[in-house]
């Protein structure tokens, strides 16, 4: 659905905003497009949805060119920006049927009654855009940008500003929406992506660094900690497992518990020393396990390179 390859653009004759990226979107995913201010990830945007062309590389959408197909890849995707274009003056219903019309969608009437009933608007159909809440006003731009059934959705920050609750329910939505379309979804908040996303995408200094699967990503990268739980805390465990290889601090959480922090120059798992240690102390081993790779300790790792 998604395909973007080899892009690279850069404004004038020195800056380099992105270079060779390449990636792909299959029908069904919602991918998680992340990355620092700057990193590119508002240049790929824009090609993708045919705002701008590539210096060089081309990208597609459900098999369109963006620069020399531009119109038809535009046809089959629905995007939402991080400041959404709408008309306070206007009604919620109004808003969506002027937007039809200007997309030439057939049947207009239906087009808007199925995604307000989608966003769960149909409550403020005829309420004025500039009376709504924000998480409203996320879901008229949501609205709008599947009226016309595109097989893509590039969302754009699509829960910056809003409540708890509002987050919550424009999550649940993309959920909903992922369903039935593709999805590129452009985000800081990487609790967000943990939570509706099948992969992500981490873009840095114009390249991407890291493409994979939330499980494959989390997975990917050694834990810096492991966890310890012992029947009998003697006392010498921080200096009998500090001397270990590998093993850069031991911390003691409780009587018996223990957090060893792994050095960062090794790429050992000190865990099967760890367990052989406490075998041979008679410390009677009740639980040890990685701390668990969160999504920022993978983000911040990945755009801590260079």
């Amino acid at each position: 659905m998604i395909e973007a390859e080899g892009l690279t653009k850069i404004y004038g004759n020195h800056v380099v905003a992105i270079e060779d990226v390449t990636f792909r979107v299959e029908r069904g995913q919602i991918v998680g497009f992340l990355g620092p201010n700057g990193a590119g990830k508002t240049t790929t945007m824009r090609i993708l949805t045919g705002y701008m062309p590539p210096t060089r590389g081309r990208a597609r959408i459900a098999g369109y060119d963006t620069v020399l197909q531009s119109l038809e890849a535009r046809r089959h995707i629905g995007y939402l920006p991080e400041t959404v274009p709408l008309y306070p003056e206007m009604s919620v219903r109004a808003y969506l049927n002027f937007m039809a019309e200007i997309r030439g969608v057939p049947n207009r009437k239906a087009a808007v009654e199925r995604a307000m009933a989608l966003t769960g608007l149909e409550d403020q159909a005829d309420t004025l855009i500039g009376k709504l809440s924000k998480g409203y006003r996320q879901r008229v731009g949501l609205a709008q940008a599947i009226l016309h059934s595109p097989d893509v959705l590039i969302l754009d920050e699509p829960t910056i500003g809003l409540d708890p609750r509002q987050v919550r329910e424009v999550r649940d939505l993309i959920r909903e929406l992922g369903k039935t379309h593709t999805i590129l979804l452009s985000t800081h908040i990487l609790a967000e992506v943990q939570q509706v996303c099948h992969r992500v995408l981490i873009i840095h200094r114009g390249r991407i660094r890291a493409d994979m699967t939330l499980g494959e990503a989390l997975r990917s990268r050694r834990p810096d900690r492991v966890f310890l739980r012992v029947e009998r805390d003697d006392g010498r465990i921080p200096d009998a497992l500090g001397a270990l290889r590998g093993v850069r601090r031991v911390e003691r959480l409780e009587s018996g518990v223990y957090e060893i922090h792994v050095a960062d120059d090794t790429e050992e798992d000190p865990s099967p020393a760890i367990a052989e240690a406490a075998l041979r102390q008679g410390w009677r081993l009740m639980e040890l396990r990685p701390v668990g790779l969160t999504l920022e300790d993978l983000f911040l790792q990945v755009t801590a390179q260079d």
